[in-house]
Order: structure tokens, then C-alpha cells, then sequence
């Protein structure tokens, strides 16, 4: 296995230690996610800025995280869907949905599962989700805009999402309540 290097403001090249400096100030900690990302200071800030648009789309708070657990499920992705179950919580996203989101599992909410679906579809079927799939998207409620901003969301957690498989991105102590194993390896143990 390849050892990623935590890094910190000490360690990483001057251009990411800048951007380590403004996350800890923003969260008062350094994920470790944004810790191995320093390793590429494009990379960091890319996601970063992607992470930070989000946060503006059209989207609740609560909706985005709907997608963020969604694109972690499907690309199980244990240290995210550990992070996001957490922030799913802080914007106020139902436990009953977030434990629905956690195992696949119809969602209560009209509208969060209609909006699971398309994120689902659109991960699963590499965006190619056809005509049908938008159209149950839109009469959902939601809009032309939501569809593009899932797109966000989707691209957002797949760069975080493979990074942590490549790197295999250890949890950060505020994860420790809302671990968790993908699927396929609850299977191979």
C-alpha cells in the first residue's frame, strides 16, 4: 500500500499550506481529506473551491447533503459517508433519512427520494440518465438548475471519493459515532 502523508501547514508545499491555514480557520480543524490533498495544491484547491460552490447552488443545506450521502453510498465511500452522516445531521437532514441513505433504503420524503433517485441514476449511469429520468426529476419539483447542480455535487464527492480509495484516508475523530463499512467489503467479511 501507498503511505499518503497527513500534511500539515508545516509539511505541505508552501501553495497548500496557505489553503490548509484558511480550512482550519473556516472549521477549526483540518480533515484529514484536505490533509492528503495538500500532496497536490491543484488538486486541494480544486476540490475545495468545487466543495465551497455547492454550498451555493439552489440546493438546501439538506438536499445537498442528500446527494453528497448518495454519491458516497454508490461509491462507497466509508470516510465519506462517515463525514457527511455527521454534516447530513448539522443540516437538519431527518435521522430516519440519513439511516435510509446509509443502507439504500426508500426514503420517507417525497422529495429527498426523488432526489436520491436522480443523483443515483446520474452516478450509475455515468449521466447518461435519458430523457425519462429528468423529466421525474422536474416533476418532482425540482428544477433544470437542480439538475446541473447534482452534476456539482456528483463531481464534488468523486474527487473526494477516489481519492480516499486510493489513499485509504483514515476517519477524523468527529466521524467516530457515524462509521461506516461499504457493501461490498460487509460481504467479503
Amino acid at each position: 500500500m501507498t503511505d499518503f502523508t497527513l500534511h500539515t501547514a508545516q509539511t505541505a508545499l508552501p501553495e497548500a499550506a496557505a489553503k490548509l491555514a484558511q480550512i482550519e480557520k473556516a472549521w477549526q480543524f483540518v480533515p484529514n481529506l484536505h490533509r492528503i490533498l495538500a500532496e497536490s495544491p491543484e488538486t486541494l484547491e480544486g476540490y475545495d473551491a468545487l466543495f465551497g460552490l455547492v454550498g451555493k447552488t439552489t440546493l438546501t443545506p439538506a438536499e445537498q447533503q442528500v446527494v453528497f450521502l448518495t454519491v458516497n453510498y454508490e461509491n462507497e465511500c466509508e470516510y465519506c459517508m462517515a463525514g457527511h452522516s455527521v454534516l447530513a445531521k448539522m443540516a437538519k437532514v431527518p435521522a430516519d433519512a440519513i439511516a435510509a441513505l446509509r443502507e439504500n433504503t426508500k426514503l420517507a420524503d417525497a422529495r429527498f427520494e426523488a432526489l436520491h433517485a436522480f443523483a443515483q441514476a446520474v452516478v450509475r449511469q455515468r449521466g447518461r440518465v435519458g430523457d425519462a429520468a429528468v423529466a421525474a426529476f422536474l416533476a418532482a419539483g425540482f428544477t433544470k438548475r437542480n439538475v446541473l447542480e447534482v452534476v456539482l455535487v456528483v463531481a464534488t464527492k468523486t474527487i473526494s471519493n477516489y481519492v480516499n480509495h486510493i489513499a485509504h484516508t483514515p476517519n477524523d475523530a468527529f466521524m467516530a459515532d457515524t462509521a461506516w463499512t461499504a457493501p461490498s467489503r460487509r460481504a467479503a467479511a
